[in-house]
């Protein structure tokens, strides 16, 4: 059944993905994002497009009418470098998802979204390349990444109470580093696998062959394909999932990984340089899917060999067209 949904964050990476595929479900979609028109990743000309602010009341209040179904993807973020200098910032998105709650459910939402981050999750338990995944129940006791973390952790307990005590069904996942086309792979807000074909791209157009990688490379994670992030966003809003739920792969890497996965697709070996004194994040974090798998009968599957090769083709085209850098 076609219905009228709301992508908020639509301008971002994730947001434009998931809008194409409603609307070519069929959907009536409203996209809206902060960001002009223009420095969208992603528009259709079927898709009704504004630009607001949703830190303010009005502005969500004005997101929401008329529809019945939200996906609230808005929020100031990035990559590592990003959130580590802007934690006040990244705190501010709290703004964000308070009002869409309340104009969700004063506008009668049927269902509301919420995408919360595997940056939620305590510290303590990421200290170790070695991880053990992460299950849902390891956010608590808190100690979430600073700013980001703690506002995602916030924001998803906003869901819970609206959901207990206003009725509104609301549905959260904890995102694990999402990657792939049309997004974001300079400037300062890309997340590593787009930071990693970007530079190996410039180390081979430049003939250098020689890259910076931010920490030790021995740091791990896991790195979710956006077809499947897109997918399992769509599942899980439509399940019976009450509480907040990871999702993202199993498919566990270090850095150094990662890079020996981008010199494949591009043909070369480079040098690396180890900058210690970046932002690197956690030691090791590592999505348990055994939640997910419970539910849905599902999870990520797209193997980060595959996703980098799609990804890498993108950016390589983007930066040997002469088009500015989405930043």
């Amino acid at each position: 059944m076609a219905k009228n949904i709301v992508v908020t964050g639509a301008g971002g990476f994730i947001g434009g993905h998931l809008v194409n595929d409603l609307r070519q479900q069929g959907h009536t979609v409203r996209a809206v994002d902060i960001k002009p028109l223009e420095e969208w990743y992603q528009r259709f000309d079927d898709v009704e497009s504004l630009s607001l602010d949703l830190d303010l009341r009005d502005a969500c209040v004005q997101a929401v009418d008329g529809m019945d179904t939200v996906y609230n993807l808005a929020a100031n973020m990035g990559g590592m470098g990003f959130i580590e200098h802007n934690k006040a910032l990244c705190m501010l998105s709290v703004l964000i998802n308070t009002h869409m709650c309340v104009a969700a459910q004063e506008e009668g939402i049927d269902r509301f979204f919420f995408a919360s981050s595997a940056c939620v999750y305590n510290a303590d338990k990421q200290k170790d390349p070695n991880v053990t995944a992460l299950k849902e129940e390891d956010a608590y006791p808190a100690l979430a990444e600073d700013g980001y973390g703690w506002e995602k952790l916030f924001s998803e307990r906003m869901c819970r109470h609206f959901r207990e005590d206003y009725g509104l069904t609301t549905r959260v996942a904890r995102y694990h580093n999402v990657y792939g086309p049309n997004g974001t792979y300079s400037g300062g807000r890309e997340k590593a696998p787009a930071a990693i074909c970007r530079k190996v791209i410039q180390a081979k157009l430049d003939g250098t062959n020689e890259i910076e990688v931010w920490g030790d490379g021995k740091q791990t994670r896991s790195f979710m394909y956006i077809d499947d992030c897109v997918k399992g966003t769509q599942m899980i809003m439509e399940s019976d999932i009450l509480e907040p739920i990871n999702l993202g792969s199993s498919e566990l890497v270090s850095i150094n990984q990662l890079v020996d996965i981008a010199e494949e697709v591009a043909g070369i070996k480079v040098k690396r340089n180890y900058n210690l004194s970046a932002p690197k994040g956690v030691n090791g974090r590592n999505s348990d899917n055994a939640l997910i798998n419970k539910h849905l009968g599902w999870e990520p599957s797209i193997r980060l060999r595959d996703g980098i090769e799609r990804t890498y083709a993108w950016i390589y085209d983007q930066m040997t067209s002469n088009q500015p850098a989405l930043v």
